[in-house]
């Protein structure tokens, strides 16, 4: 069975109401997504290089799409508490896929825009047309999937020069009464000069449903500017997630994007960076923590257009009980691009023998004159470390419990906000130590933080 007809199907039936409900933008690159999925099929396990992925099996669940676009409300201000300590945000919030601000969102916010694509179509209609599905690969079915079926979605633009003095805070939730999939867009602008911080912050209100989000975001970064995305994944084993990220980099131009799952189902999260001007630096993180029957596989693809470039890519993964990781990092130095620096690197450790990890690292290089690496490793706890902690009279909890936040240590610090980094130890810390649950539970706990 493939497992996209049903969606395909709920599409042709609904064509008229979806195209009401949305921008013109969104109608137009939604004709063409429909022709790509005609005989498309999702990767299935062993369909690939490695056998990690079901993608058909996820999508395969008959969940709800709201067509009618019905209210969900939330208030993330009320049920859940993710506020990083010493760090002032703008916060906007989306209630499953669709998107609201808080009155913290209307302070001091200055010349940048953060608008529902319904507004920037009709304020922003040259920037819209400009890069809306210019960067996403409709080859990918998940990401014509939701250029199908998406309605709405968030825009965000800082204009030349600007650099807001606050980081931007996206806290995404999931609270229908019901198993449901979304499909979730941002589009991002940072123009010459320009700065963007942005945290987005995927959680769960119930963990009693099945949820699926069907992600795509696309970042422009202009030349010169500094762009740095971090996309935390802390929400329930019943949320599934597919997120694929893509970036455009210009001259000059110093892009951060840090992945950290803590907290899932099944997750795969797709990376494409494409290195378009001569100085350009990337960044690409990844942390994971999985246990049960988690599930997270990373896809990253970078590419170097432009000479003199820089790249430094770094992926962890912690897996114990039967959790399942994944990583196939691929960098591309095209022809004619002397002096790139490209670094790849995953480091994993199984600390049980039933988890598994997958891995494929990859290196094209078409040039001559560059310094390029790459590697990867998996392993379990050095016995030594923990014989010598235990002799010092470290319980083997607490032993095994810091040497894993030693391991992800490096991978934390690589974040460039000192208030989300202090953040982040402490969530890992309460993660390795079992304390950390998904937010409509944790109240107290980051009330008491």
């Amino acid at each position: 069975m493939n497992a996209l007809k049903q969606y395909i199907d709920l599409y042709d039936e609904n064509r008229e109401l979806l195209e009401q409900q949305s921008p013109a933008l969104l109608n137009k690159l939604r004709e063409e997504a429909r022709t790509h999925l005609d005989g498309a099929r999702l990767p299935r396990k062993g369909s690939e290089d490695y056998e990690a992925t079901d993608l058909e099996a996820v999508f395969a669940h008959d969940y709800g799409v709201n067509v009618n676009r019905l209210p969900f409300e939330a208030d993330p201000g009320e049920t859940f508490h993710c506020d990083v300590p010493n760090m002032s945000t703008c916060l906007y919030y989306s209630s499953n896929d669709a998107f609201h601000s808080s009155p913290t969102a209307e302070r001091n916010i200055g010349q940048v825009v953060v608008l529902p694509f319904s507004m920037a179509a009709v304020d922003y209609p040259e920037l819209m047309s400009a890069y809306y599905g210019k960067l996403a690969h409709l080859g990918d079915p998940t990401v014509a999937l939701n250029s199908l079926l998406v309605q709405d979605g968030l825009f965000i633009y800082v204009p030349d020069g600007v650099v807001p003095e606050r980081p931007i805070q996206l806290v995404n939730i999931f609270n229908a009464a019901l198993d449901m999939m979304v499909q979730r867009r941002l589009l991002i602008v940072v123009g010459k000069n320009a700065a963007l911080k942005l945290l987005a912050c995927d959680h769960t209100q119930s963990p009693d449903y099945r949820y699926l989000n069907n992600q795509v975001v696309e970042i422009v970064a202009m030349q010169g500017s500094t762009v740095d995305y971090y996309d935390m994944e802390e929400s329930t084993p019943q949320t599934n997630r597919v997120s694929s990220i893509y970036v455009e980099q210009h001259e000059g131009s110093n892009v951060l994007i840090d992945g950290i799952t803590l907290i899932n189902g099944f997750t795969r999260n797709n990376y494409h960076v494409e290195v378009n001007g001569e100085h350009a630096e990337t960044h690409l993180l990844g942390m994971t923590i999985a246990s049960g029957e988690q599930h997270v596989d990373s896809h990253t693809f970078i590419s170097h257009n432009a000479p003199r470039c820089h790249s430094n890519e770094m992926f962890k993964y912690v897996l114990n009980d039967n959790a399942v990781g994944a990583f196939a990092g691929k960098i591309l130095v095209q022809p004619n691009c002397p002096r790139v620096e490209a670094y790849q690197g995953n480091r994993n450790l199984c600390g049980a023998p039933t988890a598994k990890m997958y891995t494929k690292p990859q290196l094209e290089i078409y040039t001559d004159d560059v310094m390029c690496s790459h590697g990867s490793a998996v392993g379990q706890l050095d016995e030594d470390a923990l014989f010598y902690m235990r002799t010092r009279g470290i319980g083997i909890d607490e032993a095994r419990r810091l040497l894993m936040q030693a391991f992800v240590a490096d991978v934390i610090d690589g974040v460039r906000l000192d208030a989300l980094k202090d953040r982040l130890h402490y969530l890992v810390e309460k993660r390795f130590s079992g304390t950390l649950s998904n937010c409509a539970s944790c109240m107290a706990a980051c009330k008491k933080s």
